[in-house]
């Protein structure tokens, strides 16, 4: 019999190795199947909580945050792309990209899993590809709700939600957990509130650190 793990995964829809470490731990799960299953709760954080609603230019947010030169942007532009690509992900990451607050994404989200907590998975991705892949606005409502609609969540409740200021505190109150709990960066992965996988690792590292963790539960 297949044991259950319960996984946090914190991470922002901006993110861009957020993207990988799902479709790695995805991967995973896949290989492992039948022997370890995973329930998986999408949490909120916001790289840049402050970011203005018309957003900035990527390439100069990355070098005033962290003062990459275009050079080194380029070639962490092109790991990045093709570490997605051989997960199957389309990421276009052209210079002249911009970035965007995605507080309402996440507020988006967690009303999905309050809805159906199967449909955050897919909310995720739908918000992944409209972002990375299709160049759209995480912010932007119509976008929001085309991601609700690729998810398969109700769209008129969904344009309600976002309407109004509903699960903001909520929102809030989790990203705040888990920085109290020391999450600087994402992708973090919580397995079973005890164990943290970091990063955009590949699958192979996910399903090692997935089938260790479910051997030690089953002999627990």
């Amino acid at each position: 019999m297949a044991t259950t793990l319960s996984i946090d995964f914190v991470s922002d829809v901006s993110c861009p190795w957020c993207v990988i470490g799902l479709r790695g731990l995805e991967q995973a799960l896949e290989a492992l199947e039948g022997d370890v299953s995973a329930e998986i709760r999408f949490q909120p954080f916001e790289l840049n909580p402050g970011m203005a609603p018309e957003g900035e230019d990527i390439g100069e947010h990355i070098q005033r945050k962290y003062g990459s030169s275009p050079d080194k942007s380029a070639e962490l532009r092109e790991v990045i792309r093709t570490r997605a690509a051989d997960l199957g992900f389309t990421m276009n990451m052209e210079p002249g990209r911009r970035i965007y607050n995605t507080f309402d994404a996440h507020r988006l989200l967690h009303w999905a899993g309050l809805q159906d907590p199967d449909r955050q998975r897919p909310l995720k991705h739908a918000l992944f590809a409209i972002y990375f892949t299709e160049g759209g606005n995480p912010s932007d409502r119509s976008a929001l709700l085309d991601a609700a609609s690729r998810a398969g969540l109700d769209v008129a409740q969904a344009a309600a939600m976002l309407d109004s200021d509903a699960h903001a505190d909520a929102v809030r109150e989790a990203e705040q957990l888990w920085q109290r709990q020391g999450i600087q960066s994402v992708p973090a992965v919580i397995i079973d509130g005890r164990y943290l996988i970091s990063g955009g690792q590949p699958p192979e590292a996910f399903e090692k650190a997935l089938r260790s963790i479910a051997a030690e539960k089953a002999t627990a």
